[in-house]
């Protein structure tokens, strides 16, 4: 039975566990850091708003989500969604996560190669992980060993797709830093700590899927290797 394999446990507790403290620290970080205020009172609302004019984004909308944490940039229709906790709070936290996702938005009007390359991979990446796995299964049911390792050459997009994300996320990070610093919209070494903590934290997340999407992956040549040495 493929989905009871011991097997599969061995190579996947680490990353649960990997991606279990780093969800622990994210939260953390934020919990922490959105109870300082930033000395300029500015909310990530305003952040973002002041950013965007500093960069002459003029394209770029910013707009609330739902959801907590769930901030992003969506380059298909150039908005900034911004959480409620993050757009309407003055905290060191919140800036520093709309710096972030402003920093996907400067990366889109400059057609930042790794940020369109990443976003090439997400069709790929979205039909090649149901696929994958459901060759594998079927060449290892059926003996086809060929089938099962076309299947895992097409899961392996998922971490490649993993591999692309980390320079798309530190760029942006790096960015944010820079431009917060820049602008006044943080004025402290303190603020400045927080802000480090707050996306170095996020980062982590990435590179814990990293890991996580490589077992996976290890776990599949495992699999498929065995059983054509079988």
């Amino acid at each position: 039975m493929f989905f009871f394999d011991p097997a599969y446990l061995i190579f996947m507790i680490p990353a649960f566990i990997l991606m279990g403290i780093t969800s622990w620290y994210v939260r953390r970080s934020y919990n922490k850091w959105s109870q300082v205020r930033a000395s300029s009172g500015l909310t990530g609302a305003q952040a973002a708003q002041r950013l965007l004019s500093t960069g002459a984004l003029y394209g770029v909308q910013v707009q609330g989500t739902h959801g907590e944490l769930s901030d992003h940039y969506d380059p298909r229709d150039k908005t900034l969604y911004l959480s409620n906790g993050v757009a309407n709070s003055p905290s060191v936290a919140s800036v520093a996560i709309a710096a972030h996702e402003l920093g996907h938005a400067m990366q889109d009007a400059e057609e930042y190669f790794p940020l369109r390359f990443r976003s090439a991979l997400v069709p790929v990446v979205s039909i090649g992980s149901n696929l994958g796995w459901f060759l594998i299964m079927i060449g290892l049911v059926l003996g086809f060993t060929q089938l099962a390792w076309i299947g895992v050459l097409v899961f392996a997009g998922g971490a490649v797709f993993a591999l692309a994300t980390l320079p798309v996320e530190f760029d942006a990070s790096a960015r944010a830093k820079r431009l917060l610093a820049q602008t006044g919209i943080i004025q402290t070494e303190a603020e400045m700590r927080g802000v480090n903590q707050v996306l170095n934290a996020a980062a982590l997340t990435y590179v814990a899927a990293l890991i996580t999407a490589i077992l996976q992956l290890l776990y599949y040549v495992f699999l498929v290797g065995g059983r054509r040495r079988d």
